[in-house]
């Protein structure tokens, strides 16, 4: 799935800073621990990478603006609200003097994933989400961290974010040796593919940074040519509005007609371009227990997923990031998956069941599934 990781690009209560010294009118000597120090410390918190870098996008500000006044944002008004202040971390944590970034792997899809695709009768779920929800994860690892690390290395004060933070995740990433920004605009890291999470830690420890990312993508364009719905409008650029994974989780109205036929099966979110990106060889296979897929999510049988009550959607998702696009969200996903699933009488049923549905963003996109039953059935 092309991160937005838009599933989780809602903003939460703001962390709050942590003084873990009672003297802090300066910032502490500069740091002559090892590096492998803050590696070593890292990793024993769960994370699979760590890189450090200065708090500055001035580059990045000018993109986003640029991407900004396109309207690629589509609906996420958030985006344009905090504007410039995403690429300006001090703006967040002022005495900010270095951004530590982490990286956490979640898993490659495995071959069994891949035939979960190919057959329109199931479910496809892109696979950062078939675990628990990473938010309250990562934001608790992160917060050990950077208490491990005063320990370890000098009391500071700090603040983490994880991904729905205000603040570029993936620049920052970038500057701190992590990996590059793919044509995809997705992070991949040279021996570690592009299937995990990022977080970050705004310190006020002076850490020597790191050397920023190279980018490796050369002339491979495949991420742009198997785009479903040819949301990578150009190399580095992505258009939200395109992108199956703001269409089925961001999104709150309808999905435009002209993409429902490509979207598939996919009913939250869309992997295309990391799994045919050819780094992912690098890949973990086995992520963190947390974020281990929930073994009923793997395969769902989309006329099952339909039956869901509300109550169903609640309890079955619990913990889950499937909760961000609501269950509304969900029956208008599962309308249209449906409506590209092979024709038999279980998934018409399942569909008929809902024609009537109070809402009517839900009833049309039952009766355009409908439709798109009869014109298969009874082509012109």
């Amino acid at each position: 799935m092309v991160k937005l990781r838009l599933g989780m690009m809602h903003l939460p209560k703001p962390e709050p800073s942590h003084p873990l010294t009672p003297d802090f009118g300066h910032a502490p000597a500069p740091n002559r621990h090892p590096r492998h120090l803050i590696d070593e410390i890292a990793r024993a918190h769960g994370f699979s990478a760590v890189g450090i870098t200065r708090p500055d996008l001035p580059r990045d500000a000018e993109r986003l603006i640029r991407w900004l006044e396109r309207g690629h944002h589509g609906s996420m008004e958030y985006l344009a609200r905090y504007g410039v202040r995403r690429a300006q971390p001090k703006s967040w944590f002022p005495d900010t003097i270095r951004v530590i970034s982490v990286r956490s792997d979640y898993g490659k899809p495995n071959g069994a994933r891949l035939e979960t695709l190919a057959n329109p009768d199931r479910g496809y779920i892109a696979q950062y989400a078939l675990g628990r929800d990473y938010h309250k994860i990562l934001r608790k690892k992160l917060r050990q961290l950077a208490c491990a690390l005063a320990q370890a290395i000098a009391p500071h004060s700090f603040r983490v974010f994880v991904d729905s933070g205000p603040i570029m995740e993936k620049p920052l990433a970038q500057n701190a040796g992590l990996g590059w920004i793919g044509k995809h605009t997705n992070l991949i890291a040279p021996q570690g593919g592009s299937y995990f999470f990022l977080g970050e830690i705004l310190t006020t420890l002076p850490l020597e940074t790191d050397t920023p990312g190279a980018n490796h993508c050369g002339s491979c364009h495949a991420c742009i040519d198997i785009c479903p719905t040819q949301a990578i409008v150009r190399p580095y650029e992505l258009d939200a509005r395109r992108c199956i994974s703001y269409l089925t989780i961001e999104n709150q109205g309808p999905i435009p007609i002209e993409f429902r036929r490509a979207i598939g099966n996919r009913i939250f979110g869309c992997d295309d371009c990391q799994l045919i990106c050819p780094m992912n060889k690098f890949a973990r296979k086995v992520p963190l227990a947390e974020f281990a897929p929930r073994a009923e999510l793997l395969a769902p049988e989309l006329a099952e997923l339909m039956d869901w009550t509300e109550q169903d959607f609640e309890e079955k998702t619990r913990g889950s990031a499937l909760r961000r696009t609501g269950f509304r969200g969900w029956l208008r996903n599962l309308a249209v998956a449906l409506g590209n699933a092979q024709s038999s009488e279980r998934v018409l049923r399942a569909l008929q069941r809902r024609a009537q549905y109070p809402d009517p963003l839900i009833r049309e996109h039952v009766e355009w599934a409908l439709r798109e039953h009869q014109v298969r059935a009874f082509p012109e």
